[in-house]
Parts: structure tokens; C-alpha cells; sequence
């Protein structure tokens, strides 16, 4: 008997032997995977900031640096996933552990897309991140292995002029990504065409916020763009036909922005569009607009533009919250931007307004206080529309924002975004949304405008909403049916 015991005990020693073996193997063995993959992300990032400040009009080159570009920001999302679950793991940490459960790759990409609650709740394995960091290393190394022959062609092509705000610290000051889009509509910018006086159209369709209107300022404000027109006209869709008799149409090479709200008929845009035939040979024009069936328009393929992917937008925003702070530096508050990026939802204007308030205050308690808002406010609001807010403010729908202000209980209903010219909200008391958000200002009991976000890049746009408490207006028309069920977040 005492033999059968001792060799039972013996046999579960071997067992936590092998399993403490294996135990400190596989953390070796993703100890080197990291380490791999941050020198492939170093490798990847130097050859796209290179491309990136190249004039490349080779249509291929320019999909290949779009794929290299979403292959470099998986592999940096997919290493923050790596080093904040570490973080999470921890006893110390508990204050943010629950962040963890949003930093999973195809979970955080589902939940960025889709209403769905579920993905917020979703705990990541052991596995699933060696599954990730599997396919994002063979992804790289693929691409690394291939990228001879586009690192030798890039080299061939022409150096853009530097500005000085294209630097780290000035991130905020410049576009942010669509490199690949710019080149692309530069290039047909810059062709000939065909027929010589005929102007080639290029729709440009997206939805709300997107950054179709930076876009196409920054290919404007371009050096090439600027001397090969010397016209560049501006003109909203509704006053297009004042131009139908030739008034304000310049007599050399033009290029015409037009930005649609609503659709036109045909008639109206062939008048307009005989009327442009009278400008210099190689004229272009530009269509802007949210609404697809405007694309019918162009001669040429419309280019679509969607929203960040998850792994750039995260990017984008952490690297705006820290400036030039190393977020590397500083894990717990990376890990709180990290959850904070997939809760917004891929909005610009709230990652610029976070940002602001962020890179004022590095304090990690007061960057657990606004995400602890933003949580409230976003589970507040699916509660109520059943939608995240960013597809309420893109169909012009109003949200609840009570639960970002401290200091009311009222519902606080912030209507959708208005134009800074708009005279109809000029009389009304100003709040800057982070001094709202901060908690540094009090809001007006009465009707207030709301500045969302100034961008110090051109087209130099002011974010303005107009806010009001519910009590004082009718909003039944705005709102969508409330939910049966209350969803809360874990």
C-alpha cells in the first residue's frame, strides 16, 4: 500500500515538474515571439514612413503600402494585447482589470462595427492571444520577406518636400493615415484627360466624419496640386447653378471641389457640367458627399472611404493622448486608452476631445474617471436608442450626454453637429465639450452651443453641436424606440 502511495505521489511531482517546465518554456517562447515582432514592426514602420513621404503613382505600390500599413497596426494592437493582459493578470492591477475584456483582437474589431453589448464582456485566453500573435507574426514575415522589390521602387520615386509639422510632436497639427488615398488622388489630379477638354469627375463618398473634406484640403494645399492648377474652386452643391451661364468659372485649368448634402438631377448637373467644359484643358473636379447614389456623377471609379480600422484608430488615439510622452512608459494609462478606443466607436471628434483632456492630465485616476464616464454614457445610450452613439449623430439623431457631466442627473440631450456659420445658435452661451467632459465647467440650464473640436489642420473645421436639457425642448420625433432590456457592462 505504502508503495502504490508513494509512487502516486511520485507521479504528481513529475507532473507539476513537467507542467512548471512547460509553463516557463511557453513564456520563453512568447517572450521571443514579442521580441520578433517588435523587430518586424520596427522594419515594416520605417519602410511606410519612407513611402509615405514619396510621390508614387504606380497604382500596385500604393495597394501594397495600404496592406503593409494594416499589417504594421494589427501587429501593434496585437502586441498591446500581449502587454496590458500581462498587466491585467496582475493582483496589483485590479483597479483595471476589467479593460482587459476589450483588448481581444476579433472581438474589439466585432464590437468596434456592431452594436452587439456581448463583445465588451468577451475574457481573453491564453490561446486565443498565441493564435493572434501566430498570424500576425506569419502575416509580417510573409510581407517582410516579400518587400525587396517595393522598398527598391520606392527609392526610385520622388521625395515630397517635408513640412515641419510632419513630426511626432505634431501629430494633431497633420492627416493622420489616408497617405494611400491622397497619393491616389493626386495622381488622377495630375493626368491627362481623355478627351483633353472633357473634366474628369472623381466622387469621393463616405460617411459623416470621416475626413472626406480634410482629405481633399490636403491634396489642395499640395505643392504639385497648387502649381499644376492655377484655380482651385470651391462651390456647394446647392449653388451650382449659378455657374450654369458661365459665372465664376475661370477660363484656365481648373480644379472644382463640389460638396453634395443631397442629390441632384441629372439635367441640372449636365448644364453644370457642359458649363465646366469652357475651363483649361485638364480640369478636374471633385465630388464630396455622404450619399451613394451621387457617384453616378463621376467618369471615373468613385473612391470610398471608410472609417479607421480599430487597430489604427487605437493607434491614432493613444498617440494623440500622450504626445510626446512614451505611452511605453506609462502601461496602466495605455491600458485605459486602449478600452477607451473601442468604446468610441471609431469617432474622430471624440478621440480629438478626449485626446485634449488627456494630454493634460497624465493622472491615471483621472483617466479612470473618464472612461468610468464614457462606460456610464455608452451603456446609458444603448440602453435607451438601442444604437451606439456614433451611428446616432451620423443620422442626425440626438444622444444623451447627462452621464459625461458630473454634475446633473437630467437627461442632457446633445442634438446632432451644425455648421459654425450657421447664424441660428450664434446668441447662445459657449461650452467647450472637454471642459464638460473635465468636469471644469458647469453646464447652462438653458439652450447652449456645444464645441465639440477645432482642427488646427485645414479645412480648419469647428465641431459645433447645439445641447439642451430635455425638459426644455420635444425630441419625441429624434428618438428611437427604447429597448425591452437594460444592458449593462461587467
Amino acid at each position: 500500500m505504502e508503495m502504490v502511495v508513494s509512487a502516486i505521489a511520485g507521479d504528481l511531482v513529475n507532473r507539476f515538474i513537467s507542467f512548471l517546465i512547460n509553463k516557463h518554456e511557453s513564456h520563453a517562447n512568447l517572450d521571443k515571439k514579442v521580441e520578433r515582432l517588435q523587430q518586424l514592426l520596427l522594419r515594416v514602420h520605417m519602410v511606410i514612413e519612407e513611402a509615405e513621404g514619396r510621390y508614387i503613382t504606380n497604382s500596385r505600390m500604393l495597394l501594397e503600402l495600404k496592406r503593409l500599413a494594416e499589417a504594421m497596426y494589427q501587429g501593434y494592437h496585437v502586441l498591446d494585447t500581449i502587454k496590458y493582459k500581462a498587466l491585467c493578470s496582475s493582483r496589483d492591477e485590479k483597479e483595471v482589470s476589467s479593460s482587459s475584456n476589450t483588448l481581444s483582437l476579433s472581438n474589439s474589431i466585432k464590437c468596434f462595427h456592431t452594436n452587439s453589448t456581448n463583445c465588451f464582456r468577451t475574457t481573453r485566453s491564453t490561446t486565443t492571444i498565441f493564435h493572434d500573435l501566430d498570424s500576425v507574426l506569419k502575416n509580417l514575415e510573409t510581407m517582410v520577406s516579400n518587400m525587396t522589390e517595393f522598398v527598391l521602387l520606392v527609392g526610385g520615386c520622388e521625395r515630397m518636400p517635408r513640412s515641419p509639422y510632419d513630426t511626432y510632436l505634431y501629430i494633431d497639427n497633420f492627416m493622420f493615415g489616408r497617405q494611400v488615398e491622397k497619393q491616389q488622388i493626386m495622381n488622377v489630379l495630375l493626368q491627362e484627360n481623355i478627351p483633353p477638354f472633357a473634366p474628369t469627375v472623381l466622387p469621393i463618398i463616405s460617411t459623416n466624419r470621416v475626413g472626406k473634406k480634410t482629405l481633399v484640403a490636403h491634396v489642395c494645399n499640395n505643392d504639385r496640386v497648387k502649381s499644376h492648377f492655377p484655380f482651385i474652386l470651391r462651390l456647394k452643391g446647392e449653388s451650382i447653378h449659378k455657374t450654369e451661364h458661365g459665372a465664376f468659372i475661370p477660363t484656365g485649368r481648373t480644379l472644382v471641389v463640389v460638396e453634395f448634402t443631397s442629390d441632384i438631377d441629372d439635367v441640372s448637373w449636365q448644364k453644370f457640367y457642359s458649363t465646366t467644359r469652357r475651363m483649361g484643358k485638364g480640369s478636374k473636379i471633385i465630388i464630396i458627399s455622404r450619399i451613394e447614389s451621387v457617384s453616378r456623377l463621376g467618369t471615373i471609379r468613385p473612391m470610398h472611404l471608410n472609417s479607421l480600422s480599430l487597430e489604427e484608430y487605437s493607434y491614432l488615439f493613444k498617440v494623440l493622448a500622450f504626445g510626446s510622452t512614451n505611452p511605453d512608459d506609462h502601461p496602466r494609462l495605455s491600458l485605459v486608452a486602449s478600452e477607451l478606443a473601442v468604446l468610441m466607436g471609431g469617432s474622430l471628434v471624440v478621440a480629438n476631445v478626449c485626446a485634449d483632456i488627456f494630454r493634460k492630465n497624465q493622472n491615471l485616476q483621472f483617466w479612470q474617471h473618464i472612461l468610468n464616464k464614457y462606460r456610464n454614457f455608452l451603456a446609458d445610450n444603448l440602453s435607451v436608442f438601442c444604437e451606439h452613439p456614433k451611428l446616432l449623430i451620423e443620422r442626425d439623431r440626438p444622444v444623451d450626454i447627462a452621464k459625461l457631466v458630473s454634475s446633473t442627473s437630467a437627461p442632457l440631450r446633445l442634438m446632432p453637429p451644425h455648421c459654425e456659420d450657421d447664424d441660428s445658435t450664434r446668441d447662445l452661451p459657449k461650452v467647450r465639450y472637454g471642459d464638460l467632459i473635465a468636469g471644469s465647467v458647469v453646464p447652462p440650464k438653458e439652450k447652449f452651443e456645444l464645441v465639440g473640436w477645432e482642427s488646427r489642420i485645414p479645412p480648419y473645421k469647428k465641431y459645433v453641436n447645439v445641447a439642451m436639457f430635455s425638459g426644455e425642448v420635444n425630441v419625441s420625433e429624434h428618438v428611437v424606440s427604447p429597448c425591452k432590456k437594460r444592458i449593462r457592462f461587467s
